[in-house]
């Protein structure tokens, strides 16, 4: 390990943003019945299971509201295809109150495939420690003194902010796990809203947003993956000296940090803007 101020610095930031990124991993192959020991998801189901009776009771009124608002009169009501079609969309939307834990755990389960998809295929899957680059260390060290003071300086900064943005990809993970939880508690009011066509636009626009949500993990994990390859690379100047060289490094290292954290942040909307949701 190199003896050099600068140096020190970069791998002590790089090394935090290493143990971080392992706690990403971890928390983002975790599922919700699992994570804290599965105690918050069995508040979870206990508040889901109490909304499902408020869940039936606005399922009667949405289909009655349907039923008003899409016929024109009681003999319209009484033709089969509309007689069937309505009884249909009641059972299904009955349904979705009855199951709609194990739908939303169906969702999440495929989602968190994706996820672990693309760890295995990043090669990463949290074992790889992002490391200076050798080439880095050789123009650090060849930095003269006068022109590794402000450098220095660079540096400490750079790894004060890698070191505060990393905290806040950690929390953005953790915020997903309460995003997960919302959605999987207030399910049976909105599934209810399927009973009725004037009102499925609003049970659509959440298994959307629940959708979004389940996917992040995968923006987030892609994000993080891209970042760590640009951290072990050197940048490409041509004709750069080494402190040129050393500036435009972590110029890029806490400029894509920002990207990184940025992309985190509005994941969900990544994700429904990819998909068109």
């Amino acid at each position: 390990m190199s003896d050099n101020w600068i140096v020190e610095i970069l791998q002590n930031a790089l090394a935090t943003w290493n143990e971080k990124l392992s706690e990403v991993w971890t928390l983002l192959s975790t599922s919700p019945e699992a994570f804290k020991g599965g105690t918050v998801w069995g508040i979870i189901e206990n508040i889901h299971g109490g909304l499902k009776a408020i869940g039936y009771a606005l399922l009667v009124l949405f289909f009655v509201i349907g039923v008003v608002k899409t016929c024109g009169s009681f003999a319209e009501i009484k033709r089969p295809e509309v007689a069937v079609k309505m009884f249909v969309r009641f059972v299904l939307a009955e349904a979705a109150i009855t199951y709609g834990m194990e739908l939303m755990l169906a969702i999440l389960s495929i989602c968190q495939g994706v996820v672990s998809g693309i760890m295995s295929a990043s090669g990463m899957g949290g074992q790889s420690a992002v490391s200076l680059p050798a080439a880095m260390i050789t123009a650090i060290e060849s930095v003269g003194f006068l022109d590794s003071i402000p450098l220095w300086i660079v540096a400490l900064l750079a790894s004060l902010l890698i070191t505060v943005l990393s905290f806040v990809v950690v929390l953005t993970v953790y915020s997903r796990f309460f995003k997960l939880y919302f959605h999987a508690a207030i399910a049976p009011v909105a599934l209810a809203s399927f009973a009725g066509q004037p009102s499925q636009s609003i049970g659509v626009s959440f298994l959307k947003s629940y959708a979004g949500v389940c996917l992040e993990g995968a923006i987030i994990v892609l994000a993080c993956v891209i970042y760590s390859a640009f951290a072990m690379s050197e940048p490409v100047v041509t004709g750069a000296t080494a402190v040129n060289m050393v500036w435009s490094y972590i110029g890029e290292l806490v400029f894509n940090l920002l990207v990184l954290v940025g992309a985190v942040r509005l994941a969900d909307q990544t994700v429904k803007q990819m998909l068109g949701l």
